[in-house]
C-alpha cells in the first residue's frame, strides 16, 4: 500500500496563534517558537494535547471520502524525558481519550530523536490526535501524519483564484505567504499550483507581485462573478489544465497548510467522492476561534442561512459536532458553498458552465446549487473572514440581494422553495418602518431591473454601472461627529449626545402589547391608514435585517448608528414619502404578476448564453 504524507502538525507563529492557542494545542504552559532553527519548545512539565483544530485528523471523513486505510504520526523531539500517545474521541467526548496501547517513552537527551505513532482506530473514531507528557522542557519539529492508502494518490493541478477591490493590505499579505509556504515549500504542491489575483482596482503593483506561479491580472471592476469568473477561464486554459479551482475572497486572512490539506484531499479522494465540491470554513476574524459558517442554505422566505450554528473551534464537542454534522432534508433542497473558500472540480465547470453576470450577492449560491454536488468540510480547511455585521452595504443588501436571487431562479430555477418576492417584500417593510425611505428604493431598483429582463444585465458593463448606482443612491452617512451636530440644531432630537450612546443603547428594544403589535402591522408604523406624526427619537442599529419593533414605534425620528464604522444617520418619519414608495411597489407587483411567465421565458432562454465562456470573455474583453 502506497504512503502518503497528508498534514502537517501546524504550529504557527503570528497574532492569532497567541490569542487562541487552542486551536493549535490545548495545554497549562505554553509553546514558544525558535525561529531561526525551525522548532518548537513545550516550555515546561506539563500534558500538551494536539486534538486541536489544527492538529487532530479527521479519522471519519478521511475513512468516508478517501483511500485511508491506516494513519500513523511522525514527529522528532529533543529535551527532557517525554511520553508520546494517540489520542481519540468519539461522537459524544468533551475530552480526548489517550490510547495507552500506542505510547512511546523517550528518555531526556540532547539529539533529535524520531518517533512514529501508529494509530488504532475503531468503528466510532471521529477525530484521532496525539498527546505529549513532558518531564520537563522538549523541542520537537518535523510533525506530520501519514496516511496509508489502497490506491495511488491522483495527479491535481490546483489554482487558487481570488478577486480583490482595493483591499491591498489583506491581498499582499495573502500573496507573500502563499509565496513562501505553498510555491517555495519544496513539497508536491508546490509543482502543480497556480494563483491568480483579479485586481478589480487596478491598485497592485503587479511588477513587484508577480512571481513562479502568482499572476496578477489588472481588469475593470466587473465585481466577485467576473473575477472569480476569469479565473475558472484561466484555469481552464492554463497549460496544463487545473483539475480544480479555490474561489477565495479578498478580505481574508489565510493559512497555507489550509490550502496543502486540501491539495492532498483531492489526490486520495474515493472515485466516487470526486465530483464533490470542498467547501472551507469562514472564520471569524475579529474572534479568531468562532467558526461562522461553512455550508449554508437558501431559506423558504428566501433568506440566506447558515447550516450549522456558531461554533467555537477550540471546544473538543464543537470539533466533534462540526465534522459529524448532516444538513437536513430541507437545507438540500438549495445548498451552497459561500465562495470566501470554495473548491471546485474544473469538470464541473465545463458541465454546468459559469456563473451568472450578477456582480455580487448570490453568484456562489446559485452556482453551488445548479452543480448540485456533494459537499465536503473537514475541521482546519478555513479562512478568516471579516464578519459580515461589520461591513453591511445597503448597496448590496438591499438592491443587489433583490435583484440577483430572482434573476437567479428565473434563469437556472435557483432554489425553487425560496419565495424571493416575499424576501422583496419584507426587505421593503422593515426599511418603510424604519423610515429608511432611501434604502426602501433601493429595494425597488433591484426588482425593477430584475423586470427588464436578461437583456438588462447582459450588457457588457451593466453590471458595473447598477452597482455604483445603488451606492450612489444609498442612505448616506454621517460620521459621528457630523451627525452630533446635526442632531444639535433639530429640536426633537434634543438632548442627544454620541458620547453617552454605548451599544446596550443601541441594541436593545422594548416589549409590546398584542393590540400594539396588531396596530404597527396594519399601519406600517403609522404611517397607512392611522397617519401620525410621531413623537421624540430612539437609536437603533443601522443593520438593514434588525427590527427593533419596541422601540421605533410611535417616534417622529429615528438615530441609526452603525458602530463598527463609528457612522451613522438621521432619519424622519414621511408620511408621503411612505404613500409613494408603497404606489411605486403596487405598480411593480401589477407588472410583475401580469409578465412573470414571459420573463420566467426569457431568463430560462438565456441561461445558455450568460453562462457561456464565449459570452464571459467577450464580457470581460479576453478576446
Amino acid at each position: 500500500m502506497p504512503s502518503f504524507t497528508f498534514a502537517n502538525i501546524l504550529l504557527e507563529s503570528n497574532p492569532r496563534s497567541e490569542n487562541y492557542p487552542g486551536l493549535y494545542c490545548r495545554a497549562d504552559r505554553a509553546l514558544s517558537l525558535n525561529p531561526q532553527d525551525g522548532f518548537w519548545m513545550l516550555t515546561g512539565a506539563g500534558t500538551f494535547d494536539f486534538t486541536t483544530y489544527f492538529n487532530s485528523l479527521s479519522v471519519m471523513k478521511l475513512l468516508k471520502y478517501t483511500t485511508a486505510t491506516h494513519f500513523r504520526l511522525h514527529i522528532e523531539l529533543r529535551g527532557s524525558a517525554c511520553t508520546i500517545m494517540q489520542t481519540t474521541t468519539d461522537q459524544f467526548s468533551k475530552e480526548s481519550v489517550p490510547v495507552e496501547e500506542t505510547a512511546v517513552h523517550l528518555d531526556a537527551g540532547d539529539d533529535w530523536q524520531s518517533v512514529d505513532v501508529d494509530f488504532r482506530i475503531t468503528d466510532t473514531t471521529v477525530l484521532a490526535g496525539f498527546v505529549i507528557e513532558t518531564e520537563g522542557a522538549v523541542e520537537l519539529r518535523n510533525g506530520y501524519y501519514e496516511l496509508e492508502l489502497s490506491d495511488d494518490p491522483h495527479d491535481v493541478e490546483l489554482v487558487l483564484a481570488t478577486t480583490t477591490f482595493k483591499k491591498e493590505g489583506f491581498v499582499t499579505g495573502n500573496i507573500e505567504l502563499v509565496r513562501r509556504n505553498i510555491v517555495e515549500s519544496g513539497e508536491d504542491i508546490a509543482d502543480h499550483f497556480n494563483m491568480y489575483v483579479m485586481d478589480n482596482g487596478r491598485t497592485l503593483d503587479k511588477e513587484a507581485l508577480d512571481s513562479d506561479r502568482i499572476t496578477i491580472v489588472p481588469e475593470g471592476n466587473v465585481g466577485g462573478a467576473g473575477g472569480f469568473t476569469r479565473g475558472m477561464i484561466m484555469a481552464l486554459e492554463q497549460n496544463p489544465p487545473a483539475t480544480h479551482v479555490i474561489l477565495m475572497d479578498d478580505d481574508v486572512a489565510i493559512s497555507p497548510e489550509s490550502i496543502k490539506r486540501t491539495y492532498n484531499l483531492l489526490r486520495i479522494l474515493k472515485p466516487e467522492h470526486e465530483y464533490s465540491m470542498i467547501s472551507g470554513a469562514m472564520l471569524n476574524y475579529r474572534i479568531g476561534e468562532d467558526q461562522c459558517e461553512d455550508t449554508g442554505y437558501m431559506g423558504p422566505r428566501g433568506d440566506f442561512l447558515p447550516c450549522k450554528p456558531m461554533l467555537r473551534m477550540t471546544l473538543l464537542d464543537d470539533l466533534i459536532y462540526n465534522e459529524m454534522f448532516e444538513p437536513s432534508k430541507d437545507m438540500r433542497t438549495a445548498l451552497y458553498a459561500g465562495w470566501w473558500y470554495c473548491c471546485i472540480p474544473t469538470d464541473m465547470i465545463r458541465k454546468n458552465g459559469l456563473p451568472l453576470p450578477v456582480f455580487v450577492r448570490s453568484d456562489d449560491t446559485e452556482y453551488g446549487w445548479r452543480c448540485k454536488p456533494e459537499f465536503i468540510t473537514m475541521n482546519s480547511l478555513c479562512i478568516w473572514h471579516m464578519p459580515f455585521q461589520e461591513k453591511y452595504d445597503a448597496a448590496v443588501e438591499r438592491y443587489q440581494t433583490t435583484r440577483n436571487p430572482l434573476i437567479s431562479q428565473f434563469t437556472t430555477g435557483f432554489a425553487p422553495e425560496s419565495d424571493f418576492i416575499y424576501a422583496m417584500h419584507n426587505k421593503l417593510r422593515l426599511e418603510l418602518k424604519k423610515f429608511g425611505y432611501t434604502n426602501a428604493e433601493l429595494v425597488l431598483d433591484g426588482f425593477e431591473d430584475f423586470l427588464k429582463g436578461p437583456r438588462f444585465i447582459e450588457q457588457k458593463g451593466m453590471a458595473e454601472r447598477t452597482f455604483l448606482a445603488a451606492n450612489r443612491n444609498k442612505e448616506k452617512l454621517m460620521t459621528f461627529e457630523e451627525l452630533q451636530k446635526v442632531a444639535e440644531r433639530d429640536p426633537v432630537l434634543k438632548g442627544f449626545d454620541i458620547r453617552k450612546i454605548d451599544r446596550q443603547l443601541i441594541d436593545e428594544d422594548s416589549p409590546r402589547t398584542y393590540t400594539e403589535r396588531l396596530v404597527d402591522y396594519v399601519t406600517d408604523n403609522g404611517q397607512r391608514y392611522i397617519r401620525t406624526s410621531g413623537d421624540g427619537y430612539a437609536v437603533i442599529p443601522l443593520m438593514g435585517w434588525v427590527y427593533p419593533a419596541g422601540a421605533i414605534r410611535g417616534k417622529q425620528k429615528l438615530v441609526v448608528l452603525d458602530w463598527y464604522a463609528r457612522k451613522g444617520a438621521i432619519r424622519t418619519k414621511d408620511a408621503e414619502r411612505y404613500r409613494a414608495i408603497r404606489k411605486r411597489y403596487l405598480r411593480d407587483m401589477r407588472y410583475y404578476r401580469a409578465h412573470a411567465a414571459r420573463l420566467r421565458e426569457e431568463y430560462a432562454a438565456a441561461r445558455d448564453k450568460l453562462t457561456s465562456i464565449e459570452f464571459w470573455k467577450d464580457y470581460l474583453d479576453m478576446n
